[in-house]
């Protein structure tokens, strides 16, 4: 700053006299020759215009790139908005497949259904050690009640066992409590569902004597009025027979995916009064 201050008038003076020097330049008439000042005036300039030229070269080029780089980041940005918009309306078309997919397994299955039904979606689900339940957007303003059967896409998931206005709860074929009358669909063998830890099942009051083979289809009985006739409940995955007692042991993985449910069908059979 000192030093500013100190040759301010001579730095003023140098700036002026070679302003006034380059606009005398640029007014020398092209369609005719310099004079001999004119000429003086220009070998004197001379060593000034091509630094100068040159640094106004470089200083536009600087300005033009900057101006690129802007518009190239205001380009950058839109991109990334489209971009992100596509993705989003990909997703979204993904999504809306995947449950028209759903909706029409569920619809073909409900085409072996007799008895009316009313769609629901899974909103909650609890799934301890001793309860296998889960939580439908459905209750008693849709007219479900205790009792009522709840189908999926490939198969029986379980029974409303309690029903709110606008909820309802059902335990799943895979809860201790659960019991479903079932058969064999290959030998025509009866038993009964029930549930097993790790979402599985076995069917039990099956006798030594009875055909089962591991890869059985195990369908519903009918018997007991809850769940209609050859509905799929499961693959049989194990087959033990022990040296002692009158029953084998069958394993059941379930046909319905329980981890993974979006959408069911709950079969307005009556239910519980």
């Amino acid at each position: 700053m000192d030093f500013i201050k100190k040759y301010i008038y001579v730095l003023l003076t140098g700036i002026g006299l070679l302003a006034a020097l380059i606009v005398f330049s640029l007014n020398i008439p092209h369609n005719r020759e310099a004079n001999s000042i004119e000429r003086v005036v220009l070998s004197v300039l001379s060593p000034v215009f091509q630094p100068a030229y040159k640094l106004s070269g470089y200083i536009e080029d600087v300005w033009d790139g900057y101006i690129r780089l802007v518009n190239a980041h205001r380009e950058n940005v839109r991109l990334r908005g489209d971009v992100r918009a596509l993705n989003e309306r990909v997703r979204d078309s993904n999504e809306l497949l995947l449950a028209n997919q759903r909706l029409e397994r569920l619809l073909d299955m409900k085409k072996n259904v007799s008895m009316p039904t009313v769609t629901a979606e899974v909103v909650g689900e609890d799934a301890t050690s001793w309860f296998r339940t889960l939580i439908l957007n459905r209750g008693s303003s849709s007219g479900i009640r205790e009792g009522m059967a709840v189908i999926a896409a490939d198969g029986i998931v379980g029974q409303i066992v309690k029903v709110a206005p606008s909820t309802s709860r059902v335990v799943l074929l895979t809860d201790h409590a659960s019991g479903i009358a079932a058969t064999i669909q290959r030998s025509r063998a009866r038993g009964v569902v029930k549930g097993k830890a790790e979402m599985l099942c076995t069917l039990e009051f099956t006798t030594r004597e009875e055909d089962v083979k591991v890869g059985d289809l195990v369908v519903s009985s009918g018997i007991g009025g809850v769940f209609q006739k050859g509905l799929p409940i499961g693959e049989v995955t194990m087959v033990k027979r022990g040296e002692y007692g009158i029953f084998q042991t069958v394993s059941i993985r379930p046909s319905v995916n329980l981890a993974h449910l979006e959408e069911v069908f709950i079969v307005q059979n009556g239910g519980y009064e």
